[in-house]
């Protein structure tokens, strides 16, 4: 393959799937910056060292390529932390090492587990006991008041029984942007779950900013059809982002993520 054609097949490789290696890189650090950092670092490397994605499948690689940066640096902790995020990644630190990463890339990425395992440089079988321990310790580990923003009825109902059978208490669903402010004026939330556009065509990013300068900062999980068009880096964007149609896995392992978080970064309207 001549130098050219290599270059192109990278090029098409970041821009396939640069939107959700950043989610993913996102999820693990709970912020936009963090993140964005680790995805930045990857294309570096990919940079540096084109054959780095020839022998496997490519968003494979690509992810592998991150791991790679990610095993020697760890989860970000420069001690500038404090209040509920700094709590957040003290517990972080002492579960069991690797269990997130698997539990996300299986589930939020929706990679088997034999990519997984290639991903982590893990056994398949060691990969299934990481995912296993992880919904273990995390579903463990909080439980909080939930508020949902959705307009569908029947998605309301679904994330409201996911919710619930996490042990968390939902504070009530929200259909209009109205109606996600007075909620949150009558019960204030630990997590917002929120659609981006609602039934009376107001955004859930509108919503969720109003009730953050109302509530202050805590954890937002954003749900979209189209989740390329929030990860552009053009602007401030979600640190916790699940695609319609979403399964049950993502939902519960967003959920648990974005309760470690207390400080997470939401879209400006």
């Amino acid at each position: 393959m001549s130098e050219a054609s290599n270059a192109q097949t990278i090029s098409e490789l970041v821009g396939e799937n640069l939107p959700y290696l950043r989610r993913y890189a996102r999820a693990l650090t709970g912020s936009q910056n963090s993140g964005d950092a680790y995805a930045a670092a990857t294309l570096e490397a990919l940079l540096a060292d084109q054959g780095l994605v020839e022998k496997l499948p490519g968003k494979v690689a690509l992810f592998k390529v991150f791991h790679s940066i990610w095993a020697t640096t760890g989860a970000p902790d420069d001690g500038k932390a404090t209040g509920l995020e700094a709590k957040a990644q003290e517990y972080l630190a002492k579960l069991t090492p690797n269990s997130r990463e698997a539990l996300l890339l299986h589930t939020i990425e929706e990679f088997s587990v034999d990519h997984v395992a290639s991903i982590m440089g893990m056994s398949v079988s060691d990969v299934d006991a990481l995912i296993a321990t992880a919904r273990r310790e995390m579903h463990d580990a909080i439980s909080g008041r939930v508020m949902i923003i959705e307009d569908e009825a029947i998605i309301a109902m679904d994330l409201e029984s996911l919710v619930a059978e996490m042990g968390h208490k939902v504070t009530g669903v929200a259909r209009t942007h109205d109606g996600a402010v007075k909620l949150g004026e009558k019960e204030t939330p630990d997590l917002i779950l929120a659609d981006i556009q609602l039934a009376d065509n107001s955004s859930g990013i509108d919503a969720v900013n109003d009730l953050l300068r109302m509530l202050g900062d805590r954890p937002v999980i954003f749900i979209t059809a189209f989740p390329e068009r929030l990860l552009t880096g053009d602007k401030p964007e979600p640190a916790f982002l699940i695609t319609k149609p979403y399964s049950e896995d993502q939902v519960r392992s967003a959920i648990s993520q974005a309760m470690f978080f207390a400080s997470t970064e939401t879209l400006k309207a």
